[in-house]
This record gives structure tokens, sequence and C-alpha cells, in this order.
């Protein structure tokens, strides 16, 4: 399992049912994902340095069971599809409570954006080449640059 991300569920995080509140799950995605690109060699001031940024088009979270406040939970995050060159991809989050319950799944697609000019762009191929060492999902899909 990929664990990029293990963290107690704070107060903060919780909403009047009791329960993590829903913006709290793409949080967590969030930093499991940036904490994933930071393990392949990614470092924020590399990509700063570079005027590029990760953007989403889609996010997406499926909840399959509750996450109480205190729990402890765990979050993988493995590229579920990517074009070859890394310039589009999909990440698959899970999130598992401290009992092994998977509580649930994210899953976002995104590309790179250039800070300066606003439009998407293609990474370096020396930091695509980083990118595209991360864990992939076992139904994992590649596909090829467009034209």
């Amino acid at each position: 399992m990929n664990i990029y991300y293990e963290g107690q569920v704070l107060w903060s995080q919780i909403d009047a049912n009791q329960h993590l509140r829903h913006s709290a799950y793409a949080d967590f995605a969030a930093q499991a994902r940036l904490n994933m690109m930071q393990q392949l060699g990614l470092k924020p001031i590399l990509l700063l340095e570079q005027k590029i940024g990760p953007v989403l088009f889609r996010e997406e979270l499926l909840y399959l069971r509750e996450v109480a406040l205190n729990d402890t939970i765990r979050m993988t995050c493995e590229l579920s599809k990517a074009r070859a060159d890394g310039s589009r991809w999909s990440i698959r989050h899970e999130m598992y409570r401290e009992d092994g319950v998977k509580a649930a799944i994210i899953n976002v697609d995104g590309a790179w954006i250039d800070m300066v000019k606003r439009k998407l762009c293609l990474l370096p191929v020396d930091i695509s080449e980083l990118f595209m060492k991360a864990h992939k999902t076992a139904d994992y899909i590649e596909e090829q640059p467009k034209s």
C-alpha cells in the first residue's frame, strides 16, 4: 500500500453530524498528492522555479464508511490514467481508517498549468520522467499524447 498521508482527524474537520466534513476529504487527498510528488523528487520549489503547477479539472468523492473525530486515517495515492508524457493524468486516492476499513475513494483528473501564461503546458522532460515514476493502479491506462 502506497501511503502518502497519515494523520488524526481534528475537531475542525468535523461537520454537524459528527462525521469528517466533505471538504476535509479533498484536503487530505491534496496533501497526499503533494507528499507523493515530493517523494518522487517533484519538490514544490522545483515546480515553482519552472512556474508550473498542477491544476484539477474534476474531483469525485465516493463515501464508503464514516470517519469520526480522532480517527487516524491513511491516504494512498496512485496514477490511474496518464498520457505517456505526463501532461494529463488521473489519480486515485483511497482513504483507510485505523481499523483498516476503506472509508473513501477520491478520483481526480488534472494537468499542468504555466502559472505565467495561465495556459496548460507540458512538463520539462526530466520533471515528466519523475512524475511518471509514480505508483500506478492495477487498472492503470496509459494514453498517447495528443498531437
